[in-house]
C-alpha cells in the first residue's frame, strides 16, 4: 500500500495559513473517507477537516499548535493502490505518493512542493531546527548535487554556496511566536475592543505583603499573586467575563474562570500560564496553583486554551504605568497591571499622597458593554483595596 500525503486545504480565497489545533486520529488507526481526522484554525473559525481517503494513518507531519501554510503536508496515510491522489489544491493526480518516489530512487517530498523534491530528509529536519521555511530551503543553492546541512549553515552565514550577502539577515519566526501571531491576527478580525482604566490604592496590598514577609512563614505570595486573586474573585461575580463568543450568534459561559497569566521567556517569547477554576480556589490553594503553573510556563509549556476568558499581564518590574493590552480570541479581556507610584488619594477632598497603580483592561465589546465592564473593573479595584478581608474570606 503506497503512502500519500494529506495537505492543508484551501478553504477560502486569500487564506495563507492555518493552525493545527488538534489531531483526531493516531498513527496506526484506520480512517474512513470523509471522516474528520484533524482540526485546523483559520482567521475565521476552527473547523474539522475530513480525510479524502480511506486507509491507515501512518504519521503526523506537524505537531499540534503548529502554524502551517496552505498546501503544506500535515500527515501521511497508507491507502489502496487504486486511490486517486488529491493534490494540495484538491485536484486529482496520478498516484505519485511517497512509496512511488522512494521506489524510483528519489527522496520523498516533504510537503508536495516541487521545489522540495530531492532534498534529503535530514536536511529538511536540520532546516526546521534552524527556522528555515520550505520556500527559503527550496531557494538555497547547494555546493553539490543536493542541499545538505552545510549548505544551510553557509546560507545562514550569508556567504558561500552561491548565496550573495544582501546586507541583512532573515530567520523564520519561532513556533511559539507564530502561534501567538496567528491568534492575534484572528483576534484582530473578530474582537470589537474597548479599553478603560481605573486607579487603585496599592497600599493595602503593600501592607499585606510586608506583614506576610515579616511573619517568616513558608507561605510568601507576591503582590502580583494577591492582585491576580482579586481578579479571580471578581470573575466569580461577573458571568460575562467568564464567557466567549461561539460563532456570531452564540455565547458560551463557563461555570468557573480559567485565569490566564502572561509569562515572558528569554528571547522576548510569550506563553500563557493558566490557573484552572481560579474563582473556586481558596487563597492559599490559588497562590500555590498559580506558582506551579507559572513554573511550567517558564519551562516552555504554553497552557493557552479556548476556556481562558481573561488574562493578566504584569509590567510593574519594567517601570510602565500605562499600556493598552491586546485581547487574544477566544478570550474576552486582558488586564494590564502597571507600576506602583505616588498618586493622589481620591477618597478625600484633601491633597493626600498614596501608593497607586493603574489597572487597564481591554475587553470584547460584543460580550460586555461599557457599564458592565466598568462595574467589573471597579470590583477588581474594591478587592485590591480590601485585600486582607478578600484573602481571609
Amino acid at each position: 500500500m503506497p503512502n500519500v500525503s494529506l495537505f492543508i486545504p484551501q478553504i477560502g480565497e486569500g487564506l495563507q495559513e492555518a493552525r493545527l489545533v488538534a489531531v483526531l486520529k493516531q498513527p496506526g488507526e484506520f480512517v474512513k473517507r470523509d471522516e474528520p481526522i484533524y482540526q485546523m484554525e483559520t482567521d475565521k473559525a476552527v473547523m474539522d477537516v475530513e480525510s479524502p481517503y480511506e486507509g491507515t494513518l501512518v504519521s503526523w507531519s506537524a505537531e499540534v499548535d503548529t502554524v502551517l501554510p496552505i498546501g503544506a503536508e500535515v500527515a501521511l496515510m497508507a491507502v489502496g493502490d487504486d486511490v486517486e491522489v488529491v493534490t494540495p489544491h484538491g485536484h486529482g493526480a496520478e498516484n505519485t505518493g511517497h512509496a512511488d518516489a522512494e521506489a524510483a530512487g528519489g527522496e520523498p517530498a516533504s510537503s508536495g512542493r516541487a521545489g522540495l523534491q530531492g532534498i534529503p530528509p535530514r536536511t529538511r529536519a536540520y532546516a526546521k531546527e534552524k527556522g528555515i521555511t520550505d520556500d527559503v530551503l527550496a531557494s538555497i543553492v547547494p555546493a553539490g548535487s543536493k542541499i545538505m546541512p552545510a549548505d544551510i549553515d553557509a546560507y545562514l552565514a550569508g556567504a558561500g554556496s552561491g548565496v550573495p550577502t544582501k546586507g541583512y539577515s532573515e530567520v523564520a519566526l519561532g513556533s511559539k511566536q507564530r502561534v501567538l501571531n496567528s491568534r492575534m491576527v484572528r483576534s484582530n478580525a473578530l474582537v470589537v475592543p474597548g479599553t478603560m482604566t481605573v486607579v487603585a490604592n496599592w497600599e493595602p496590598i503593600e501592607r499585606e505583603r510586608a506583614r506576610i514577609k515579616a511573619s517568616g512563614a513558608d507561605f510568601q505570595p507576591s503582590a502580583f499573586t494577591m492582585f491576580a486573586y482579586c481578579v479571580a474573585k471578581a470573575l466569580s461575580e461577573f458571568p460575562a467575563f467568564r464567557s466567549a463568543m461561539v460563532g456570531d450568534d452564540k455565547v458560551r459561559t463557563y461555570d468557573h474562570a480559567n485565569l490566564g497569566i502572561a509569562v515572558s521567556l528569554p528571547g522576548d517569547q510569550l506563553v500563557l500560564a493558566v490557573v484552572e477554576e481560579s474563582d473556586a480556589l481558596s487563597w492559599q490553594d490559588f497562590a500555590a496553583n498559580m506558582r506551579a503553573k507559572i513554573d511550567l510556563a517558564r519551562g516552555g509549556q504554553d497552557q493557552a486554551n479556548e476556556s481562558v476568558t481573561v488574562s493578566l499581564t504584569n509590567m510593574q518590574a519594567f517601570g510602565l504605568r500605562d499600556a493598552v493590552p491586546v485581547v487574544v480570541a477566544p478570550g474576552m479581556a486582558t488586564i494590564f497591571l502597571g507600576e506602583s507610584y505616588n498618586g493622589l488619594a481620591s477618597d478625600t477632598s484633601e491633597l493626600k499622597l498614596q501608593r497607586s497603580v493603574n489597572v487597564t483592561m481591554t475587553f470584547d465589546h460584543r460580550l460586555a458593554n461599557g457599564v458592565g465592564a466598568a462595574e467589573f473593573l471597579n470590583t477588581v479595584k474594591k478587592h485590591v483595596e480590601s485585600i486582607t478581608s478578600v484573602c481571609v474570606g
